[in-house]
């Protein structure tokens, strides 16, 4: 694999962008702390019917990832609607982006 660039992986507790690392294993969390809130996620789901891979999320934090989803969604329409209104590429450009921070933004879970 020499030579090649990864993708940027995301972390698998709060969806940040993980830093890369050179050699070995792909890191799983961009902090220590992440690392701990899985390592207690598993800890709470040992023993019951939850798979052991499942994410538990409260009210207000599914809620919040509804909320960042409706954002996502209405930038998209906001694009899909300068572009058949014939908007400059600028505009439309200026739209994309925003279209791509919201979506990742939205990829956190917490």
């Amino acid at each position: 694999m020499a030579g090649t660039t990864r993708r940027p992986e995301s972390c698998v507790w709060c969806g940040r962008e993980v830093p890369a690392v050179g050699v070995g294993r792909r890191r799983r969390y961009c902090r220590q702390s992440c690392r701990q809130r899985a390592y207690e996620q598993r800890a709470s789901v040992k023993g019951t019917s939850i798979a052991p891979d499942s994410t538990v999320l409260t009210a207000a934090e599914a809620a919040a990832a509804m909320d960042r989803m409706f954002e996502v969604r209405c930038a998209a329409e906001d694009v899909a609607t300068a572009a058949a209104e014939g908007a400059s590429p600028e505009e439309l450009a200026e739209l994309c982006a925003t279209l791509v921070q919201l979506a990742r933004d939205a990829e956190r879970l917490r």
